[in-house]
């Protein structure tokens, strides 16, 4: 619930300061006071308003609520802040947080209910809450609607599939022949591991191999000279035998290069070049050999997947069908049990709309096309006239009604509910009701509302009149004696009779 709200420099207000009860909070005061200014200001601290006030926060507390994203546990308190300067900023337990992830937290906590507000009476909605109420101490039902969800999640898949291969139908005549192109462009080269370097040690030889021809012929001058060295060493009574050792060594040397040159006769440079280009150019696209056969083994693969796509777009059709017609007899349980329920609720609706003055709603479960929800589409009628050609004022104690008989359902959770001009346009005795109903419904929800009725006023748990005063707003909490000054004004002007302050003290009782 919320706990406190606090608002720096908005409007016509300098500065508000309330704390907040549970159970039913209502706003009075004057035409031009400021109640409805109030009201927006402190919905704009849950970004469902336009800011106004330069300083905003709201405490909340008991919220049986948690969410990861910003770290809030189960039973944490919550501090939303809002600072206008040059624009304006939000802070939620003092994280920055952008207006729209804001708006979306906020609701998940808060419902606004005004008249442009429809969403109570969304067929996606109602589906969720008659199904609430049907799993209520229903074990074949949730079996049913489990079964029913997650079958649904593997028709998604399927569904999925099909539309990937019907569209890669479209092109497979282009991608077979481009992963042909890819895997004979390969193939025709036909390279394989280690190949290119081996290639250029090649071609290095290759480059060298006339200058060292040339080379050796005129080192090879040194072997006419080697029995001169020999006589020499002789009579110098030195050992020759480390000599011979190194030129049977060179001599080795270059027969064993030699002998390599013979080799590298048969080989045609131009043939090494162009080799070497082309595995350059792979090694270019690929990052390497290596890349490169994967990449060709790659596309066998794809290119068998392309061959098989008719037999396993065949066996998906068929899973598909199957799953469709299972769907569709999981919905029919479903649509039987929802209109059971419909009736109960409906019933519900209908005892509290006698309370209200009103009657005669009626809730009807057309067949639409299979969804994720079924096939039921939910209308809702009153006296046989579609919910868009009811007044306001219907239009505002049908959703009380409803509301309320989800909460006496114990089919809701919790939360908080802002009420716009609950009762204005009513008579004494329709704003008698709706306040009653507002008691029962505020067991479930923490509510503000505006009222223009001495009935609803006199039925808050907690009342607050906002007046104005050289122009400056002010809001404060009554007591006892204060509001019954305030719903005798209410009733009989800003001239108080006595009859008037006898009849809001009975309105007190």
């Amino acid at each position: 619930m919320i706990t406190r709200v606090y608002l720096k420099d908005c409007l016509s207000f300098n500065e508000v300061d309330l704390e907040f009860k549970n159970g039913l909070n209502i706003f009075t005061g004057p035409s031009g006071a400021g109640k409805s200014i109030l009201m927006q200001a402190i919905l704009s601290l849950f970004a469902l308003s336009d800011v106004k006030a330069k300083l905003g926060e709201v405490q909340l507390d008991n919220l049986k609520f948690s969410d990861d994203t910003y770290d809030i546990s189960f039973d944490d308190d919550i501090v939303i802040k809002s600072i206008k300067k040059d624009k304006v900023r939000y802070f939620l337990n003092n994280q920055s947080i952008s207006k729209k992830n804001l708006n979306d937290f906020s609701t998940k906590l808060i419902k606004h209910l005004n008249l442009k507000d429809t969403s109570e009476f969304d067929s996606s909605k109602l589906i969720v809450f008659l199904d609430k109420l049907t799993a209520k101490n229903n074990r074949e039902f949730i079996e049913i609607k489990n079964s029913f969800d997650s079958l649904y999640i593997e028709f998604l898949q399927i569904k999925k599939e099909l539309k990937k291969i019907s569209e890669d139908e479209n092109k497979l005549e282009d991608l077979k022949e481009f992963a042909k192109f890819e895997i004979d462009k390969i193939e025709q080269i036909n390279p394989s591991i280690d190949e290119y370097e081996e290639l250029n040690l090649i071609k290095k030889r290759l480059s060298k191999k006339e200058k060292i021809e040339v080379a050796i012929k005129k080192a090879s001058g040194i072997m006419e000279f080697n029995q001169n060295v020999v006589n020499v060493l002789e009579l110098m009574e030195v050992d020759s035998s480390f000599f011979d050792e190194a030129m049977n060594e060179l001599n080795n040397v270059f027969e064993k290069f030699n002998d390599s040159l013979y080799e590298l006769e048969d080989i045609n440079i131009e043939n090494v070049l162009d080799r070497i280009e082309k595995l350059s150019a792979l090694q270019k696209r690929f990052g390497s050999i290596e890349e490169c056969l994967k990449y060709k083994e790659q596309k066998k693969i794809e290119l068998e997947s392309y061959e098989n796509i008719f037999f396993q777009k065949e066996k998906l059709e068929k899973r598909y069908a199957s799953i469709n017609e299972e769907l569709l007899v999981l919905s029919k349980q479903i649509s039987i049990y929802r209109k059971k329920t419909s009736l109960i609720l409906e019933k519900k609706i209908n005892e509290y709309l006698k309370f209200l003055y009103l009657s005669n709603a009626k809730i009807i479960l057309n067949e639409k096309e299979l969804d994720s929800s079924g096939i039921d589409y939910v209308l809702f009628e009153l006296n046989s006239v579609t919910l868009e050609t009811i007044s306001s004022g219907e239009y505002n104690r049908l959703r009380l009604a409803l509301l309320t008989s989800m909460s006496e359902f114990d089919i809701v959770d919790n939360g908080i509910l802002f009420l716009d001009e609950i009762d204005a346009n009513l008579s004494g005795k329709e704003s008698d009701a709706i306040s009653k109903v507002l008691i029962k419904l505020s067991n479930s929800y923490q509510i503000f509302a505006i009222s223009h009725q001495p009935q609803l006023t006199s039925s808050a748990n907690q009342h607050f009149l906002v007046d104005k005063n050289s122009g400056n707003s002010i809001v404060k909490l009554l007591n006892n004696k204060e509001r019954i000054n305030e719903i005798a004004r209410m009733i009989s002007g800003e001239n108080i009779t006595n009859e008037a302050i006898d009849f809001a003290k009975n309105l007190l009782k």
